[in-house]
């Protein structure tokens, strides 16, 4: 790469970028002055106020209640997102049966009753009023049954008895109306609101589970770092032999895999802990549900195999390839061996995309946050004509839409507002969405313009190393941010909108999936497979674009143009640097990934005491172990993309190099002789025209 010769290109989007991030900022400020994230911490009641908020009244009422937890069957509980009756704080949840009629006559003669009553009741409210009066007024539930403490919330507190269920012994109960009810109507009721709430559940629970193990998830990434580093080394000197390294224990660790899905399977055939199936439980967020059925271990051990059958046919078709995808490792290797500085690179990239991702949940959570209690008026029957009307709860009862609808309440609906930032919180959760993608592509984008300058003035210094400049990877950084920001970020805007379009069909199936268009479920899986491609073939153009604007700096259209058509004049070159190589590299993430994966399985589930004694007290195992491997997985990602950014840098360079030299003392050949033999010899490029 030549930096005399360059200057800034995709100036314009350069421009429009920086206004973006600019724009992004004063979001993210504006978002902050209005928003608060105690709204989504802290359980609201109808009035909009936060239970267990220190500093005010509710400092000691940690817990809302339901005053007629019934009406959450409701269909407006999912349309409105709020269950249609009125919601107070409480400092504890009811632990007897007891309507409000009951407890009047029991007032007679033990004034005790009214008080344990009146703390699920309004601050108003008084025990001498008439059901009718009690109705109108909403001071008091007409009936309260045992209930527990859940997520914040008071729910029934169901038992099995005999096979049948029950609350407080009982299947039925008085509703404090009049009526009877049954054990299965509170219970659907209650699930009314657990669909809203089974997501929170999930995280809180994930969330102790990541306090308990969050000091033996850093050390599993360490060590999946320091092996990652090893095995890069390792490449440098014995590709060869490693790469049999990486296809054995491959081999081996999903070898295990089938053999302890079998066992657990066998296991519960000869001792089944539950009868039940998949299609019985359905779709349950306790995940380890699932690990007590045969189904799972047997789909597993069916899964396991396929994968392994793959990769020994894939090794029998491509070894000859695989010959020359190690050749081009080891010359990599040596690339990495004088510049390296790249092996560090991964972690600035991962701290600027943790920057850039925690960014946009904070401005994502204050955007939500932000705003004044909106209430709007909601109907217990269904049948008002102002449901979902806002309203002022101060002087709801003196209105018309109060005598108009007998029974409908003002209750807090959401946090928002009238003004034009409120009016707007929908599109800047768009515009955050947005600014999210190109930031994150950019990021990306920039560390492969980096890396490719670095690999690119290894590869075109003659004498190497003596002709390799001082700090060749800082140099290329600061040249694509000084030269080329816009064309980066020309390319990354590409690929953040149609992630864009990506999510746009994702919320479209996610609206339509219980209709029963046939057509229009297939329209939506033809689309998502088509941008699915796109955006993969995109990505793949994109990488080799920013290597041409490395070497030459030019803009990104030209520079894409030009990498396409070396692209069609080496078309091989697709087979050995991204197919084969990048599968060689593939089976060293898997294996440490897999490695590290099955260590953590041993330790979580306490089978590797002689080490360490692993925690005990975890609500689901599986949360650490997926973090390990996940995490492992992307840290060994992360380095050798280096292997393969290197790689395909030097290729591309060479197919230049044999398009500019032919080997003689005025233009030689700047590839190193012993792989310029082997990679004409496996005709891995199409020969010059015979003379």
């Amino acid at each position: 790469p030549r930096e005399e010769r360059r200057s800034c290109t995709d100036v314009l989007c350069c421009m429009i970028f920086l206004l973006c991030i600019v724009g992004y900022i004063v979001l993210g400020l504006v978002a902050w002055v209005h928003g608060d994230p105690r709204r989504a911490a802290y359980p609201t009641d109808s009035q909009g106020h936060f239970c267990g908020q220190k500093g005010t009244p509710n400092e000691n009422k940690t817990i809302l209640f339901y005053f007629n937890l019934l009406r959450c069957t409701s269909p407006s509980v999912l349309l409105n997102l709020q269950c249609p009756t009125t919601q107070i704080c409480v400092s504890k949840c009811p632990e007897k049966f007891l309507t409000y009629v009951e407890m009047q006559l029991l007032y007679t003669k033990d004034k005790s009753h009214w008080e344990d009553y009146r703390q699920f009741c309004k601050t108003t409210a008084k025990p001498v009023k008439s059901l009718t009066q009690l109705l109108l007024d909403d001071d008091c539930p007409t009936a309260i049954f045992p209930s527990k403490p859940f997520l914040q919330r008071c729910f029934p507190d169901f038992s099995t008895k005999n096979g049948t269920l029950t609350i407080g012994s009982q299947i039925v109960f008085q509703d404090g109306n009049g009526g009877t009810r049954s054990v299965i109507e509170l219970r659907d009721a209650a699930n009314g609101i657990n669909k809203l709430l089974d997501a929170k559940s999930l995280g809180l629970k994930v969330f102790e589970d990541y306090a308990t193990t969050w000091y033996w998830i850093l050390i599993g990434l360490m060590i999946a770092m320091v092996l990652s580093w090893i095995f890069l080394i390792l490449l440098r000197f014995i590709a060869g032999c490693l790469f049999w390294v990486f296809m054995i224990g491959v081999i081996g660790i999903i070898g295990y895999g089938i053999w302890h899905c079998y066992q657990q399977y066998t296991n519960l055939q000869e001792h089944p802990r539950s009868v039940l199936t998949v299609y019985d439980i359905g779709i349950q967020t306790n995940i380890s549900m699932y690990f007590e059925l045969q189904q799972t271990w047997f789909t597993l051990m069916i899964i396991l195999c396929i994968i392994e059958v793959i990769v020994i046919l894939m090794l029998i078709f491509l070894r000859n390839r695989i010959r020359v995808a190690i050749i081009l490792l080891k010359e990599g290797s040596k690339a990495i061996g004088y510049v390296p500085s790249t092996l560090v690179y991964p972690a600035l990239t991962f701290i600027l995309l943790s920057i850039c991702i925690c960014y946009w949940v904070v401005t994502a959570v204050f955007l939500a946050t932000s705003g004044v209690p909106v209430y709007k008026v909601i109907a217990p029957e269904g049948h008002c004509i102002h449901e979902n009307q806002t309203c002022d709860p101060e002087i709801f009862n003196t209105t018309e839409i109060a005598k108009a609808c007998p029974g409908a309440l003002c209750n807090f609906a959401f946090y928002g507002g009238k003004s034009l930032y409120h009016q707007y919180i929908p599109t800047f959760h768009v515009y955050n969405l947005f600014v999210f993608l190109w930031l994150i592509n950019f990021v990306i984008a920039l560390g492969q313009c980096a890396l490719a300058g670095a690999f690119a003035t290894y590869y075109w210094a003659m004498k190497k190393p003596d002709d390799i400049p001082r700090y060749p990877l800082f140099t290329a950084f600061g040249r694509a941010i000084r030269y080329h920001t816009g064309s980066l970020a020309f390319g990354s805007l590409i690929i953040a909108l149609i992630q864009m379009f990506k999510i746009v069909l994702e919320y479209l199936d996610h609206r339509l999936k219980r209709t029963e268009n046939t057509l229009s479920k297939f329209l939506q899986c033809c689309l998502r497979c088509c941008f699915w491609c796109l955006e993969n073939a995109i990505k793949f153009l994109n990488r080799n674009a920013y290597i041409m604007i490395a070497i030459y700096g030019r803009n990104f259209c030209r520079s894409a143009k030009d990498a396409f058509n070396l692209l069609m004049r080496n078309v091989l070159k697709v087979a050995v640097t991204d197919e084969v190589t990048y599968f060689v590299l593939f089976l060293g993430k898997i294996l440490v990934a897999g490695s590290i994966g099955v260590l953590a399985f041993l330790f979580f589930t306490q089978r590797l005491p002689v080490i360490a004694q692993g925690p005990a007290s975890l609500n689901y195992y599986w949360v650490p172990l997926l973090t390990v491997i996940l995490g492992s997985y992307l840290i060994a990602h992360g380095f050798f993309s280096v292997y393969a950014m290197c790689v395909e840098t030097i290729f591309i360079c060479f197919c230049e190099d044999l398009e500019r030299n032919d080997g003689s003392t005025e233009k030689p050949y700047f590839i190193t002789p012993n792989l310029h033999g082997i990679l004409i010899k496996k005709q891995l490029v199409p020969q010059k025209q015979k003379e």
